[in-house]
């Protein structure tokens, strides 16, 4: 499945909850479903910095395709993360690179978060991005 095609998906899934607290709860639940993150991605390295609860993302590139691995102290936070590990696992990192992050805006959960975690969702996109970038840029040398 595409990125698009996952975003829409994704989407079309969070359109059955017309309650906002609804779609938290599936998110929060999305996030519970993530793989664990190993102990040794624990560390500054791996710290999305400017998040307000702490995150942590790590990335492995096999078959020229991305597969992220994420957690969080923060259980909305996790959700939120996973909401962009469903889109981008399992893709390339040029697809990644090239992907429209803008789906995030079509769930309406961003309305409803403090301007502390909307911000968190802009530098989650970013660090994967930063992550399909060096997978990216080893393909070529």
């Amino acid at each position: 499945m595409t990125i698009v095609e996952k975003q829409q998906h994704l989407l079309e899934e969070l359109s059955f909850f017309h309650d906002w607290q609804d779609r938290y709860e599936y998110v929060i639940a999305l996030g519970r479903k993530l793989a664990p993150l190993p102990d040794s991605a624990r560390d500054a390295e791996h710290l999305i910095k400017g998040c307000q609860s702490q995150v942590w993302l790590d990335a492995a590139c096999a078959e020229g395709k991305v597969e992220f691995f994420a957690d969080s102290d923060s259980l909305i936070t996790k959700g939120m993360i996973a909401l962009f590990i469903e889109v981008l696992n399992h893709q390339s990192p040029d697809d990644i690179l090239t992907a429209d992050m803008s789906f995030i805006e079509k769930t309406g959960l961003k309305e409803h978060l403090a301007p502390t975690r909307a911000n968190a969702l802009s530098l989650m996109a970013t660090q994967m991005k930063q992550r399909a970038l060096q997978f990216s840029s080893q393909d070529t040398n």
